[in-house]
């Protein structure tokens, strides 16, 4: 599976995803480019996006591009604060299709999001 890490997601989480063929922004060359204009990019060459950033999927509407997408959530976007979502990660990334989002939770995340209830 082809993935792509977005501005907002840490480069070293690469490491953690073999055997996925990931690359990240930057080295596409996509610094610049704003979400729509990056998911617009990234549906030509990856089956997957991973972002950090919550708010994407009311930001564009997501059945307008070829690619999946998975928000992490974790108390920080920092590398530490999402290790614990890998497993969940690589189980969930084969299954992920065009326009479909998917939300993982840190347990601390889920914990806060379900006290707000």
């Amino acid at each position: 599976m082809k993935v792509l890490l977005d501005h907002c997601t840490p480069a070293t989480l690469r490491r953690y995803l073999a055997p996925h063929d990931v690359k990240t922004a930057r080295q596409m060359g996509w610094n610049g480019l704003e979400n729509g204009e990056l998911l617009r990019e990234a549906q030509h060459q990856f089956d997957v996006m991973i972002s950090t950033d919550s708010n994407i999927k009311y930001q564009q509407n997501l059945s307008n591009f070829q690619i999946g997408l998975v928000v992490l959530r974790g108390k920080t976007n920092a590398l530490p604060s999402l290790l614990e979502l890998i497993p969940k990660l690589l189980e969930l990334l084969p299954t992920v299709q065009p326009n479909e989002v998917h939300y993982l939770f840190t347990a601390e995340m889920q914990a806060a999001k379900e006290s707000e209830r």
